[in-house]
C-alpha cells in the first residue's frame, strides 16, 4: 500500500509511548470530507482516537490542519462522512452535551476586557446550567477553583485576564476548557506566540493531564519536534489527506517529510525521543 492510499485504511492504534486505559473510542472519524466551499479541503480521512492518547496533526501549511479541527469540534459541518462523538453524531446532539464531552483551546482567544480570571473559567461551567441560572452553584464553584489548580493559576485567580502575559493567558483559556471536564480537549496551535520556556510549560502540564485523568488531547502543531516528544500518535496531513498515521518514529522518517514539506532532514534520537533536523528544501 502506498501512502497515498492510506487515508482509506482501518487504523489500529499502535504500541505508544505509554500504556492506553481501555479501548474506549471518544472520537470516530468516517469517510470525513469537508471544508469551507463546495470544493473540500479534507477528502475522505478514516481514524479513530482511543481514550487517553495525544494525537497531534501535523504537515504543511494549507495541509488542512486546523480545518480537521473545526470539523472535530463542530464548527464546520462535513459536505460527507460523519464525525461520531462518544459514539453518536456530533451534530445530532444538543451543543450542551457537547460542550460536556468536547472542549476547543482555538489558535487564537478574544480577551475579555474587565474578567478576572476566576470569572474567564467559571464560562466553562456554562454547559451544566440551565437557561436561566446565572450564578455559579457550590458543584460549579469547585470545579472552577479545580482547574485554576490544576492549571497553577491560583496565584492569578483574581487577576484580570488583560493584564496576564502570553503563557498565563493560554492557561487561563486552559482552565476554562478544563471547567467543562471534557472526554477530549482540542487545541489549535496551543504553542504558537509562546517562548521555549512557556511552550515547554504548557505542553507538561497537558502531559500530565492525558497521564493522570486519561484525557484525550488533539493537538495542531507546527514544531514536529514538539510532536515528537509529547504525542502518543501523529497524523501526517498532505493536501487534506490523511497520508500517514503512526507513532513519531513510524511517521516522521526522512522520506515522508521530505514528500510531504519538501525538505531533506536526519533524525536523531535524544533521550526526550527523536528529534527532526531541517537540512534543505528539497
Amino acid at each position: 500500500m502506498s501512502k497515498g492510499e492510506i487515508t482509506n485504511a482501518n487504523y489500529q492504534l499502535p504500541i505508544t509511548h505509554y500504556p492506553l486505559p481501555n479501548n474506549t473510542m471518544p472520537l470516530d472519524l468516517q469517510n470525513l470530507t469537508g471544508g469551507y466551499t463546495s470544493d473540500p479541503i479534507i477528502q475522505n480521512i478514516n481514524l479513530t482516537l482511543q481514550t487517553g492518547e495525544w494525537l497531534s496533526l501535523v504537515g504543511a501549511n494549507g495541509s488542512g490542519k486546523s480545518t480537521l479541527l473545526k470539523l472535530l469540534s463542530r464548527i464546520l459541518s462535513p459536505q460527507q462522512g460523519t464525525v461520531l462523538l462518544d459514539g453518536k453524531e456530533i451534530h445530532s446532539q444538543p451543543p450542551h452535551l457537547v460542550a460536556q464531552k468536547l472542549a476547543l483551546l482555538p489558535q487564537q482567544q478574544t480577551v475579555p476586557i474587565g474578567l478576572t480570571v476566576r470569572q474567564l473559567v467559571g464560562l466553562g461551567r456554562t454547559p451544566y446550567q440551565p437557561w436561566w441560572q446565572w450564578e455559579l452553584t457550590a458543584k460549579d464553584k469547585q470545579k472552577v477553583e479545580a482547574a485554576i489548580a490544576k492549571t497553577q493559576l491560583e496565584k492569578f485567580s483574581d487577576r484580570l485576564v488583560e493584564q496576564l502575559s502570553g503563557g498565563e493567558r493560554q492557561r487561563a483559556f486552559l482552565a476554562l476548557a478544563l471547567a467543562q471536564e471534557p472526554q477530549v480537549l482540542l487545541l489549535d496551535e496551543p504553542t504558537t506566540y509562546l517562548d521555549i520556556n512557556y511552550q515547554l510549560q504548557l505542553l507538561e502540564l497537558l502531559k500530565d493531564l492525558n497521564l493522570q485523568q486519561e484525557l484525550t488531547i488533539v493537538t495542531v502543531l507546527h514544531e514536529l519536534n514538539l510532536a515528537a516528544r509529547y504525542s502518543s500518535r501523529i497524523a501526517l496531513l498532505k493536501q487534506g489527506q490523511l497520508w500517514d498515521v503512526g507513532t513519531p518514529a513510524a511517521v516522521l522518517t526522512p522520506d515522508a517529510i521530505a514528500q510531504v514539506f519538501g525538505v531533506e532532514s536526519v533524525i536523531i534520537q535524544t533521550p526526550v525521543g527523536l528529534q527532526v533536523c531541517a537540512i534543505a528544501a528539497v
